[in-house]
């Protein structure tokens, strides 16, 4: 691990304290709403199970999987649905949980493309944010923490596929994906 991690920057015990408050602010709002929780695989599943085990609220849930990424470090500025949606969204409550919001370019596609299909109310939760990296100006309805313009990995987050195992969120070294 330490071949290609240059430091611990949000411990397990800081993730999962947000998650709690997350999931109680989340509940609160959405009391007595029909709830779509829609992970967006693979870098959210971590989180969105460990969100929606705090959320106290019935809910449903369902996966959608993106591109913008494929296997390098840098979006390719365009977005592809490669999994799409099993349920309906059709008059319901929708909260997107991704892992991360970095450039915008996702998180407003699947805004645009759930409201286009007629959901009733369409928010997004997500654990990470890089404001500093935005093309496009959106904000996540529920956040669980700013974060520095580095490249990170864990809790879902991966870098090639690699190291989403990770029970908290660490700066990866440079060299992993410069080489």
């Amino acid at each position: 691990m330490e071949q290609v991690i240059d430091r611990i920057l949000l411990s397990e015990e800081e993730l999962q304290a947000k998650v709690k408050e997350l999931g109680a602010q989340i509940s609160a709002d959405y009391e007595g709403k029909d709830l779509l929780v829609v992970g967006i695989l693979k870098g959210a599943l971590v989180f969105m199970a460990d969100l929606i085990r705090a959320i106290k609220i019935p809910v449903t849930i369902d996966f959608m999987a993106v591109s913008s990424y494929g296997q390098g470090a840098k979006s390719s500025g365009a977005v592809r649905i490669l999994k799409d949606l099993d349920k309906a969204v059709e008059d319901r409550h929708i909260l997107i949980v991704e892992d991360i919001v970095d450039t915008g370019l996702t998180l407003n596609y699947l805004i645009d493309n759930l409201k286009s299909r007629g959901a009733a109310s369409v928010k997004t939760c997500t654990i990470l944010d890089k404001p500093n990296r935005r093309t496009i100006p959106i904000e996540p309805d529920y956040n669980g923490f700013t974060i520095p313009d580095e490249f990170v990995v864990g809790y879902g987050l991966d870098y090639a596929e690699k190291y989403r195992h990770f029970p908290f969120v660490a700066v990866l070294k440079r060299e992993v994906y410069e080489s």
